[in-house]
């Protein structure tokens, strides 16, 4: 397998394209107060941090060839995946779950870990798929605010840690404010703390991130920390329709969570896995049409003088100065989806990179919204 030197390659990037434009499929979008069905082309959905360009012709192929296996349990194919992921990481292949997306993995995490009362630290406000669901389980979550740079409280959720205390869950980079952690601080963090309780590192947006000496905490993996790493074939790899994603954790903590993983994933899944890791082209390609995005929408936000956090991800949150339900239904009247309301910061707006298209579409709406 074909590994991408992701180092090498973030220090030359330009924003060059080397693929041909890829027209995304027909898209539904939900707004804050009503839900909407649009044909393609009245509708621009920017709302759920997707890559409208996958997935890749590759993968496209290695998807329709998988279907004479269809018929087929994963069990037998899901190896070579595991094989491969465990490769790209630089872990044993033991330390690998593989899962039905990244969101099953933060759920079977918090289910593990928040069972009977167990206790949970986490910023506020960040992604909530593990803890909404730990909480259905009897989970205690301790939502710490971020700072007044949008970045999570670190000294202030170390503070919170108890004898109770059983996960300490990271988003980095964070959803929806994109912000990412200092690395020196943020292992600190995981060192002086995982002897206390386990460090869940959610890293679905860390290919974005373009610091090439930016450490993943697998890193903390191979050395035999409690920590755990989850990242996703949804976000660079536009495969978020497919749902398949993974853990990275010592193999006694991976065995425990194995327990907890109910749907896993399907055979076409892991097909497209397979032929995405390998797919350098495509992976190049997304990250460089992603960065060109994401300078668009912030040349229409500094012209209407808004302000906005500098983004790590593929989305940008910006203070809209407007509750964001009454934004979305303006947006909305105007063609264009945007994300939900992220408590308690309701005067800020999340807004992903779509194609180069929706996102000049999206521009010029925003500025009538603001006309």
């Amino acid at each position: 397998m074909k590994n991408i030197d992701r180092r090498q390659w973030l220090k030359s990037i330009g924003l060059a394209s080397t693929m041909a434009f890829i027209n995304p499929t027909e898209l539904i979008s939900k707004s804050t107060t009503n839900s909407v069905y649009l044909p393609k082309s009245r509708l621009v959905s920017l709302t759920s941090n997707e890559n409208p360009y996958g997935p890749s012709q590759k993968v496209r192929k290695a998807i329709t060839a998988s279907f004479d296996y269809a018929c087929r349990y994963p069990y037998a194919y899901l190896k070579e995946l595991v094989k491969n992921i465990a490769e790209k990481e630089g872990v044993p292949e033991n330390c690998v779950v593989v899962t039905g997306g990244s969101t099953e993995g933060l759920k079977a995490s918090g289910l593990t870990y928040g069972l009977g009362g167990g206790e949970i630290i986490a910023a506020d406000p960040t992604f909530q798929a593990m803890l909404n669901y730990s909480e259905n389980f009897g989970a205690y979550v301790h939502r710490v605010p971020v700072n007044d740079k949008l970045e999570h409280d670190l000294e202030a959720m170390a503070n919170r840690v108890t004898s109770k205390t059983r996960l300490i869950f990271i988003c980095n980079p964070n959803n929806p404010t994109g912000t990412l952690l200092d690395k020196n601080k943020l292992k600190d963090f995981c060192n002086s703390l995982e002897d206390k309780a386990v460090i869940f590192s959610d890293e679905a947006y860390y290919d974005y991130i373009t610091d090439p000496e930016y450490p993943s905490m697998v890193e903390l993996v191979k050395e035999g920390k409690n920590v755990i790493v989850s990242k996703t074939f949804s976000k660079v790899y536009g495969l978020a329709g497919i749902r398949i994603g993974y853990l990275i954790a010592r193999p006694d903590i991976a065995d425990r969570l194995k327990r907890n993983v109910m749907a896993m994933t399907n055979v076409l899944a892991i097909a497209a896995a397979n032929e995405a890791l390998k797919d350098d082209e495509f992976y190049k390609f997304s990250i460089s049409k992603n960065q060109e995005a994401k300078s668009l929408i912030y040349k229409t936000l500094d012209s209407l003088k808004l302000s906005y956090m500098e983004s790590h991800t593929n989305f940008v949150f910006f203070q809209s100065n407007k509750h964001i339900n009454d934004l979305s239904a303006k947006m909305m009247n105007e063609g264009v989806a945007i994300g939900r309301p992220f408590p308690p910061m309701y005067d800020w707006a999340r807004i992903s990179t779509g194609t180069i298209e929706e996102v000049n579409t999206f521009c010029k709406a925003l500025e009538r919204v603001y006309a």
